[in-house]
């Protein structure tokens, strides 16, 4: 093709993906994909068959999907003024594009006609799913309403879309256009050696300070700015870190607030439209969950378990605090908690995170992880050598997954370090969906998987934090969970899962990280090759649960605030929304003085997509019943049993959305999921 955009080629010219092509190619993409569904709406009466109508629509939006996959991935990881402009233009036409194709009466017609037929009737395993979730799909999304509300739902889809972009450029924004210089080195007194490194060596890069003269530079990316929370001893420098991050979206010129009710009061239209009282049941009815009130009832039965310990941990932590500054018990301020909980670890424990970065570079912790995927999945991961693949970033790998018979399974990217063009968080994501063909040879997937991870410096290489560590094993488990994907049809490979399903292949990775016989593949001090002493091994085991209450607490809370403003929406159309949710959430998060305010400002889980994780983020503590649950087979098989691992694919991380999600689980596991499980392992039971 002419355009690099709507080349279908497996390996990708990045350069060539140039912003002033952005344009022609979505234009002609959407264009090809408008001239496929009119040939699927123009099948005569009574000849749409399956192949005609359900397989037809699959194929319709392919190319269009590759194409603009591409677009919204490198405005994530090399965002530009021309490219946002470009993407931005597209987006709306986009948006309302998928917006319209269950309102296409046309198609719609065509697709009841066939699923009326006996052949399609008698369609059996993953085609059956195929044609029921289409049809789920199609009346969830408005195919059944009258004209005029099929001519507003799609405004609302377009408007939804632009809006929430717009929100995540704010907080993007808003993020890089913060920084705290440090001129006096008193100012960094329990900072580690690494975090103070890496603020000297960020202001040479931006032009501050000499080597003779060194000035600190700390921004609000999350490898600058957790160790200061946790180590700082200048109480004014977290101050400073923690209040800059609280105005992350809540000031112009990078203000979310009006956004926020906007999309709300359009959620709730959307569901309103759709027949629904509020946006969680719309959302939720084909999850899991089924409804936001099943949701809720989990989230506050979970609260319900944990509060007593939580409660626990807070007075611990006020009171741990008064006897080291000999002063009179009080509440703490939102800037000290992180610090006194990781001075209270340190007494109780003996234990230090940072002692565990050396043995977590970045490389040995990809070659682990790499092993124990071999191991219990039977892969074999390579690395492609420098310059064989084009890639978006200098700092971007590119590897191959087979299985063991040397099937080329699927290909990745991988890019873990902090960038200015560069959203914050991790994640994973998918370019291209191969997998079985119709009678045809099996096509291979690409994937990639990106985080913020401590880079390298001062001839060091990049030392992760356990935390770190977790994250890349929890992404490169939803990249297998595309990878390994073997379902013919491509819109139910994968990810494309139930949301409060979908984290269970990337929650039950992070397990590995905590098995002595997992970290002896790769927790490898960087200069000395030696394995983590059993000594500080077992002090890291002993401290697993430190306040896992807390921990527990503060994932609740984002769910709580996450349902009630999609359970409620009209009662956040005004006023000061983050106090109404500091009220609602008082028995959810630590006590503080002054009490911290809300994140929905930069809660871009919920509010960066036109539904995301919205009215969803109890998904996380859902799907970690499930991991915790299904991990328990590995630990009583064998934690790198090929037989527990070979169903756990076959199962699971083969099967995508081909079956019922519980019915997966139950597969795997030969029962339903055991909440007892999570609170065991988290010390909580």
């Amino acid at each position: 093709m002419d355009n690099p955009f709507l080349d279908r080629s497996f390996q990708i010219a990045w350069s060539q993906l140039t912003a002033e092509r952005v344009g022609p190619a979505i234009e002609t993409a959407l264009a090809e994909a408008e001239a496929a569904l009119a040939r699927i709406a123009a099948v005569p009466a009574g000849q749409a068959d399956y192949r005609h109508s359900f397989l037809a629509l699959e194929e319709s939006t392919v190319q269009l999907n590759e194409a603009w996959a591409k677009v919204t991935h490198l405005t994530t990881v090399a965002d530009s003024p021309v490219l946002r402009e470009a993407h931005n233009a597209m987006l709306p036409k986009v948006s309302a594009f998928f917006a319209k194709i269950p309102l296409n009466a046309g198609v719609w017609t065509q697709l009841k006609a066939a699923d009326a037929l006996p052949s399609v009737i008698a369609l059996r395993g993953e085609h059956r799913r195929f044609v029921d979730e289409t049809m789920a799909d199609f009346r969830q999304q408005g195919a059944d309403l009258p004209a005029d509300q099929k001519t507003r739902l799609e405004a609302v889809q377009s408007e939804l879309a632009q809006l929430t972009q717009k929100y995540s450029e704010n907080v993007l924004d808003a993020t890089n256009a913060w920084e705290l210089l440090v001129t006096d080195p008193a100012r960094l007194a329990g900072l580690p050696a690494h975090a103070r490194e890496a603020a000297r060596q960020s202001a040479l890069k931006k032009g501050q300070g000499t080597e003779a003269a060194p000035v600190w530079r700390f921004t609000l990316h999350a490898p600058s700015q957790e160790p200061v929370m946790l180590y700082a001893e200048d109480a004014g420098l977290r101050q400073e870190m923690w209040s800059a991050a609280t105005l992350v979206g809540r000031q112009a010129p990078h203000d979310n607030r009006e956004l926020i009710t906007r999309i709300l009061a359009l959620r709730q239209e959307k569901a309103a439209l759709l027949g629904h009282p509020h946006f969680a049941d719309l959302v939720l009815q084909r999850r899991m969950a089924k409804s936001g009130a099943a949701a809720l009832a989990f989230i506050t039965d979970l609260h319900g378990r944990v509060n007593a310990a939580f409660g626990r941990e807070a007075h611990e932590l006020e009171a741990f605090k008064a006897e080291q500054t000999k002063t009179p018990l009080a509440r703490l301020a939102p800037w000290e908690t992180g610090f006194w909980a990781e001075r209270l670890r340190r007494s109780r424990y003996d234990f230090d995170e940072e002692q565990l970065r050396p043995y977590f570079p970045m490389d040995r912790v990809l070659n682990g992880l790499f092993a124990i995927t071999g191991r219990i999945f039977g892969i074999r991961v390579t690395e492609r050598l420098a310059g064989a693949v084009e890639v978006w970033h200098p700092e971007v790998k590119f590897y191959d997954v087979h299985d063991r018979a040397g099937r080329h399974l699927g290909s990745f990217y991988a890019d873990w370090h902090p960038r200015e063009s560069k959203r914050g968080g991790a994640w994973m994501n998918y370019l291209i969906t191969g997998g079985p063909g119709a009678g045809g040879p099996r096509a291979p997937h690409l994937g990639l998987m990106c985080g913020n991870m401590t880079p390298a410096m001062d001839g060091k290489p990049a030392l992760l934090t356990h935390r770190e560590v977790e994250t890349v094993f929890h992404e490169f488990g939803h990249l297998l969970h595309h990878l390994l994907g073997e379902v013919e049809l491509k819109s139910l490979n994968g990810v494309n899962v139930a949301g409060d399903f979908v984290e269970l292949p990337s929650q039950i990775m992070e397990n590995w990280c905590w098995e002595r016989a997992g970290l002896d593949l790769f927790a490898r001090h960087y200069e000395t090759g030696a394995i983590i002493p059993d000594a500080l091994f077992q002090r890291m085991i002993a401290a697993k649960n430190f306040r896992s209450a807390t921990a527990t607490m503060r994932q609740l809370a984002f769910a709580r605030m996450d349902l009630e403003l999609h359970l409620h929406a009209a009662s956040y159309a005004q006023g000061d929304v983050s106090a109404r949710l500091q009220a609602l959430l008082r028995d959810y998060v630590v006590p503080t003085e002054p009490p911290a305010p809300t994140i929905e400002n930069r809660f871009t889980h919920i509010f960066s997509d036109p539904t995301g994780y919205a009215a969803g983020y109890y998904s996380y503590k859902w799907a970690e019943v499930l991991d915790a649950d299904a991990f328990t087979r590995f630990k009583r098989e064998g934690i790198f049993s090929e037989k527990v691992g070979g169903e756990f694919v076959a199962k699971v991380l083969s099967r995508g959305n081909s079956a019922d999600p519980m019915q997966l689980f139950t597969d795997f596991m030969g029962r339903p999921p055991d909440l007892a499980a999570l609170l065991l392992r988290a010390g909580l039971a």
